[in-house]
């Protein structure tokens, strides 16, 4: 066993709450601090108030409480090099450099690396002019997906067949990357990577329209499950060899080898796997639903991670069974959500629990609805039908007036009617 470890984790929202719960159940973890965490955090670990974007400042409080590894948690914070100031100060981190974190922080950085190192995505064009955007739209045609450049919270992307509406998108967005559309399901497949060796999670799948069906706008996510019964058996080892490793070697070779959580969005073509895109971390929701199947300690895996020596660590180890998580939004999400709104949790129980995404305590020391997202229900059971049946049920009985939930998350998957058709690798 290595030595103990004292874990400082950098963000407020699901993803963070889920990873500093995970990373607490590991036997090597003596301490674990949030910075700035939420109220569900401090239920298991530290709460630090910080601005999670200050290098400097986060460093400073790792310094503090001696921590030996931080684990940055959202995209903003890598984006502005916050792992760089933390490994500056000497200590481990896992999270990308600020110039690896370019794969999420820009995805025309991202395509080019892509095509540099032969991994298999949209045909796509980079615009910043509306004679650039027409041109794209015409070339490509109906749908139209069109994606802001930057970071933009999961909400960048529009989708449409309306030329209008894409083309408005294309033209607020400033520089823009216009894609040709993707068939198929997509898919979300993690991989913990220290720069030269990559260890691939389990699939998992995410609802992003804010409605049942898949209607309405994009959100940052609406729900997730895994594993993925109709996906083929060898995606894993697929992903790794056609995606993973390539993209791993050609960051090295440019010289800003990423370290970190390498994030890849798939679509499951009728003609092949592509990557639709990649983000530089966790996903949120999914990570709520891949971490409680983890049984591979949590904070050991990302500490071999961030000190280059995954290549001595085995392979993950999975629990049996599946995870689904429902998010419960506040009204008005992804528009301008209602805010304030009381929350009385449903207690965790054996195979459910809550995370928090968006809370926060009011005056009165009442939990209340403080963001889009607010609370992120995650069920587990022997299969995909048990495990939404705990995850539902915890809903139901989740006071929260102010909210919404989809109802449909994985039900077609647990029903069996998700396929696809594929020629080709």
């Amino acid at each position: 066993m290595i030595e103990p470890l004292t874990v400082l984790v950098v963000g407020s929202g699901g993803r963070e709450h889920a990873l500093a719960l995970a990373i607490s159940k590991d036997p090597a973890v003596n301490a674990v601090h949030v910075a700035p965490g939420n109220p569900g955090t401090t239920a298991f670990a530290t709460n630090h108030p910080v601005d999670q974007n200050d290098g400097a400042a986060v460093a400073a409080l790792a310094t503090e409480l001696g921590a030996n590894l931080v684990v940055v948690g959202p995209e903003a914070p890598l984006v502005a090099g916050v792992a760089d100031a933390v490994r500056d100060a000497g200590i481990a981190c896992f999270g990308p450099s600020k110039q690896a974190a370019q794969l999420e922080g820009s995805k025309a950085f991202a395509k080019q690396v892509m095509a540099d190192a032969g991994v298999p995505t949209a045909a796509a064009r980079v615009c910043s002019t509306r004679e650039q955007i027409e041109a794209a739209l015409d070339e490509f045609g109906a749908p139209h997906v069109v994606k802001n450049d930057g970071l933009a919270a999961g909400k960048g992307v529009v989708v449409t067949s309306d030329r209008v509406e894409a083309l408005e998108h294309g033209l607020a967005c400033g520089q823009v990357v216009i894609e040709e559309f993707l068939d198929g399901p997509e898919v979300s497949l993690f991989a913990i990577c220290d720069g030269d060796t990559s260890r691939p999670m389990q699939p998992a799948q995410d609802f992003k329209r804010v409605g049942d069906d898949d209607a309405g706008p994009n959100t940052g996510g609406m729900g997730a499950y895994t594993p993925l019964p109709w996906a083929p058996t060898d995606i894993v080892e697929t992903v790794d060899e056609l995606v993973i490793k390539p993209t791993l070697a050609e960051m090295k070779r440019r010289g800003t080898p990423f370290a970190g959580l390498l994030y890849a969005g798939l679509a499951m073509t009728s003609k092949g796997i592509r990557v639709v895109e990649f983000n530089a971390r966790f996903g949120d929701p999914e990570t709520q639903a891949l971490l409680a199947r983890l049984d591979t300690p949590l904070g050991q895996l990302l500490h071999a991670a961030a000190t280059g020596s995954l290549a001595e660590t085995p392979e993950l180890q999975w629990g049996s069974g599946a995870a689904v998580v429902v998010v419960m939004a506040a009204d008005g999400y992804p528009g301008t959500p209602a805010q304030g709104g009381r929350i009385v949790l449903a207690p965790d129980t054996d195979v459910a629990h809550t995370i928090h995404a968006g809370t926060s305590l009011d005056a009165e020391g009442n939990l209340v609805a403080s963001g889009g997202r607010v609370l992120g229900v995650v069920g587990t059971g022997s299969d995909l039908t048990t495990a939404r049946e705990a995850a539902y049920a915890q809903v139901v009985a989740t006071d929260f007036a102010s909210g919404f939930n989809r109802a449909d998350i994985a039900a077609k998957a647990a029903a069996n009617k998700i396929t696809y058709t594929t020629v080709e690798h």
